[in-house]
């Protein structure tokens, strides 16, 4: 018995003398203000060493190294600090002040291992020119490569977030939320997202689960922030699908940034299977002033204003489509044109009150307009033929199918405004983070639609009656007028125990709507736990999430005398939802590199569901409450430098989205339901990459790659909505873009002019690599035996794009 506790006993000395002769390093992390920052990472460069700051700024390091070492300090909002040391010391104090963070930011680069206490990831960008996207540059595009975002058309930037809707993704600059138009029914109208990405500072992403503080929208939240510039500084870039310039100042009291941008994505649409005239045009101009009056007292104005200019003319259209045993084309002539405008303005007005530093109130009042016209006349003279194979692989007209035409005519107007003020406050307490808010908004819509479609088959107007019908058709004039009122109370406490760190987020959201007259109550948690020496971090989120209707919700149909009348629905509630999101990262050195490891399985049951179908991004309500649903599943991600000092990712997300719609009444007047059936934006699996490299002895060369291969969208029937017929093809595409520095901070003329540019930039990208012809959407064609048939629209083919830009 005494020989094993001896060796135990020899084992713990020789280990205890052996850490004693190990160099220890400790000190204080600050801020420029003196003020402790905690949860920054403090590691050594190449070595599995490292930890993280506590709540007084506090580490401690124990070093394994005889040779010198480069100590890396880094935390989200602050420039990273490295020092080379040599440890031939036994003891030794080193106090480190971080600075804050001011640089451009957009393509995602997290430079440090961090610890996520919440559902909510930040997101440290840089770099974005370097991002080939085709739709011309934005942060949404980077967003659709994270697991459980979905975005299958590259001609949007709108994206949906399991199993969502994309009305269901709150999007704030600020604190102030950002609308969208609300008459856009595809891709190519769309124009430049409300983002400039020259000036974001900080990116927030959460895809479930998220705190009281962040709205009312059952999906998502995005959250940034723009920066303030601390001294001159800008930004040039143009290419073929438009330009943009960026200018920033800075003095002792006063920051301005201000942003134009043009687009114009014609030669993307020039490879659709439509061919005619393409004449898009979109301008944004963006502002964002601050003005510090003294260190305690600060206001700040942001600012913007689009105008988005959609003209099109058809000529033709010829696409192919169909199985082995029975390919089919449609051939189509057209006659007409279609001109849409959309113009948007926002205006926000905040003056921030810190009166201690531990203190800090917000004050903000906002504006935003939207004033859409949709104006399009089209006929099309079509005919469909099966096709007769040829020995070179070709299909050559054999057989018609089906003859006919059609004709479209809208004459759409929209007019909307939402006027609100808000207060929002935090309070630091300890190890309580206190945050509270109060808002209020007044909002107006003012919608006349004139829409309707006539075809004819083979000389018989459809659908085929006595009397001469439309296809389809819609009309509205309508009116809406409401107050909403919000609050939210939440608290986060940090707790450090043996075990290691806990973190409790735990708050409420109150919301009403002047419209139907519905109180909400949301209470919502997150729990995070950080066990002491583990690289292994765990979370757990859950809580109510309400969405109330803003306008297109509301909208109802009933058939008045032949014709399809829209009506506003004043009973319709809130969307109900509960969110159970577990997930977990695992931090690790390969390759002598760091690597994270995130999974997050989520289960979303939701209640009052407002059902509806999605054409291209056109999404239709059923305008009343009248379905149940859930949305299930799992959402993997590795990120790391798979190529040293270059940030990748590749993601994994596997999902279930169903819904069970109320489709009418028996003749007991009990409801009837569909069963579960596939939600609109279910897709199954989703593998998505954001890759980056560079030439081994030349890193001036540069490489980015986008890779996303999701799962077919669920398609419903003509005029059946309650039945998914079948799925679009898979959504495949790869983007791949080549950069090269002409100047950056190695290579930069000493004189001149250039002498005054951080960078310089050439980009050639290849969008769409692999060619291949990707499924947006559906038109369906009847002939006079009212057989159906489902001609694809298919989405952009391989292009080429040049770009350059510059920074100073």
């Amino acid at each position: 018995m005494k020989k094993p506790f001896l060796l135990i006993l020899l084992l713990c000395v020789s280990t205890a003398f052996y850490a004693q002769h190990k160099p220890r390093l400790f000190g204080y992390v600050n801020d420029k203000e003196k003020r402790p920052i905690e949860l920054a990472t403090v590691s050594v460069k190449g070595m599995a060493i490292g930890t993280t700051t506590n709540k007084n700024g506090f580490y401690e390091l124990l070093l394994n190294a005889k040779d010198s070492v480069e100590l890396f300090v880094s935390c989200v909002g602050y420039k990273p600090f490295v020092k080379k040391m040599l440890p031939d010391f036994k003891l030794a104090q080193l106090n480190i002040t971080l600075e804050t963070d001011t640089r451009e930011l957009s393509a995602v680069e997290v430079n440090a291992p961090r610890l996520q206490t919440t559902t909510s990831e930040l997101i440290d960008v840089s770099h974005w020119r370097m991002l080939p996207d085709a739709s011309g540059g934005s942060i949404e595009s980077l967003i659709s490569t994270l697991p459980g975002v979905h975005s299958t058309n590259e001609l949007s930037s709108q994206y949906s977030v399991r199993g969502g809707s994309y009305d269901e993704n709150s999007v704030y600059v600020n604190g102030i939320e950002v609308y969208r138009p609300l008459l856009i029914r595809a891709g190519q109208q769309e124009g430049l997202s409300f983002i400039n990405p020259d000036m974001v500072q900080n990116v927030s992403f959460s895809a479930g689960g998220f705190s009281s503080k962040l709205g009312d929208k059952m999906s998502s939240v995005l959250d940034i922030t723009y920066k303030q510039p601390s001294a001159f500084e800008g930004a040039i870039s143009a290419g073929l699908q438009g330009a943009s310039a960026y200018v920033g100042t800075a003095s002792s009291k006063f920051s301005q940034m201000h942003g134009l941008r043009y687009k114009s994505n014609s030669f993307l649409l020039g490879s659709l299977d439509t061919k005619g005239q393409y004449d898009p045009s979109f301008f944004d101009y963006q502002t964002y002033l601050t003005y510090n009056f003294n260190p305690h007292l600060e206001l700040s104005f942001l600012g913007n204003i689009s105008q988005n200019n959609y003209r099109f003319t058809p000529q033709e259209q010829e696409t192919s489509f169909g199985t082995l045993q029975m390919p089919l084309q449609l051939k189509v002539y057209f006659d007409g044109q279609e001109e849409d405008v959309f113009k948007t303005q926002t205006g926000a007005l905040t003056l921030t009150y810190k009166p201690t530093k531990n203190l800090k109130l917000r004050f903000s009042v906002s504006a935003f307009n939207t004033n859409e016209e949709e104006t399009y006349d089209i006929a099309g003279q079509y005919w469909l033929y099966e096709l007769a194979m040829t020995g070179k692989g070709k299909g050559e007209p054999s057989t018609t199918v089906g003859i006919g035409s059609y004709l479209q005519h809208a004459r759409n107007t929209l007019d909307a405004s939402v006027v609100g003020g808000s207060h929002a406050g935090e309070l630091r307490a300890g190890n309580h983070l206190l945050e509270w808010g109060l808002g209020i908004q007044r909002e107006c819509v003012t919608n006349k639609m004139k829409e309707w479609e006539y075809r004819d088959s083979a000389g018989y107007s459809l659908p085929y009656t006595s009397t001469l019908k439309v296809y389809n058709n819609l009309t509205a004039d309508l009116q809406l007028e409401s107050y909403r009122s919000s609050g939210y109370l939440q608290d986060t406490y940090k707790l450090r125990s043996d075990k290691g760190l806990w973190s409790f987020t735990g708050g409420f959201r109150i919301n009403n709507w002047s419209y139907n007259k519905q109180l909400l109550f949301s209470p919502r948690l997150t729990v995070a736990f950080f066990p002491r020496s583990s690289n292994l971090s765990f979370r757990f989120a859950t809580g109510v999430y309400y969405q109330t209707p803003f306008y297109k919700e509301l909208r109802d149909t009933a058939v008045v005398g032949g014709n399809v009348v829209a009506s506003l629905n004043n009973q319709i509630k809130a969307q109900r939802s509960l969110h159970f999101v577990l997930g977990a990262d695992y931090h690790f050195i390969k390759w002598n590199r760091p690597f994270k490891f995130t999974a997050e399985a989520y289960y979303k049951p939701a209640t009052n569901v407002i059902p509806y179908v999605v054409d291209n991004v056109k999404i239709t309500y059923f305008g009343g409450n009248c379905a149940k649903a859930y949305s299930a599943g799992l959402d993997m991600k590795l990120f790391g430098e798979f190529v040293p000092g270059s940030d990748s990712w590749i993601g994994l997300s596997l999902m279930q989205s169903k819904q069970n719609i109320q489709k009418g009444t028996d003749g007991a007047g009990n409801p009837v339901y569909t069963g579960y059936i596939s939600r609109p934006n279910e897709q199954r699996y989703s593998v998505t990459m954001f890759f980056q490299d560079y030439l081994p002895n030349n890193q001036r060369l540069k490489v980015n790659l986008k890779l996303i291969w999701s799962d077919g969208l669920p398609v419903a029937a003509s005029h059946n909505p309650y039945v998914m017929a079948f799925r679009t093809p898979d959504y495949r595409r790869v983007d791949i873009g080549a950069s090269y520095a002409l100047i950056d901070k190695t290579h930069r003329p000493q004189n001149g002019v250039f002498s005054h540019m951080k960078s310089v930039w050439l980009n050639l990208d290849v969008f769409n690599l692999l060619d291949i012809s990707n499924v947006n959407s559906y038109m369906w064609l009847s002939d006079i035996y009212n057989r159906q048939y489902a001609i694809p629209n298919y989405l952009t083919r391989r292009l080429l794009n040049f770009r350059v830009s510059a920074e100073f």
